[in-house]
């Protein structure tokens, strides 16, 4: 690897100042102990207790995929959601016609009209 005079020393992915950030990334290869180790005990790290089904499901909620995902669906879900409202508030009549109406608005006024209806197919 070339250094140049222009690249800074901080720029550098294998320099760690940070006495913080090195043991965050001992403890993620799975060094997990904060004492002082001597002889064979530094090239032996124990490894780290298996995760409980919850907090395998934080982490993995946690990561930018699951995220995007999560969105993707959640924005499918409401797109349906709302083309649902407005097939709804086209079949049911009102004055003036392109009269705008709230998701409450709707669902009320389509019970009253089934009612309506109801009332009409029993007379």
């Amino acid at each position: 690897m070339m250094l140049s005079p222009d690249q800074a020393e901080a720029d550098l992915s294998w320099t760690q100042s940070d006495p913080e950030s090195l043991l965050n990334g001992l403890k993620s290869a799975g060094c997990t102990s904060d004492e002082p180790m001597e002889g064979d005990e530094k090239a032996r790290c124990k490894p780290d207790p298996p995760l409980s089904r919850e907090e395998k499901r934080r982490r993995r909620r946690a990561t930018a995929k699951y995220r995007s995902a999560h969105a993707t669906r959640e924005r499918i879900r409401v797109e349906a959601f709302n083309v649902a409202f407005a097939e709804l508030r086209k079949l049911l009549p009102t004055l003036p016609p392109d009269k705008k109406l709230s998701k409450i608005e709707i669902l009320r006024l389509a019970i009253c009209y089934i009612s309506y209806l109801n009332h009409v197919l029993d007379v």
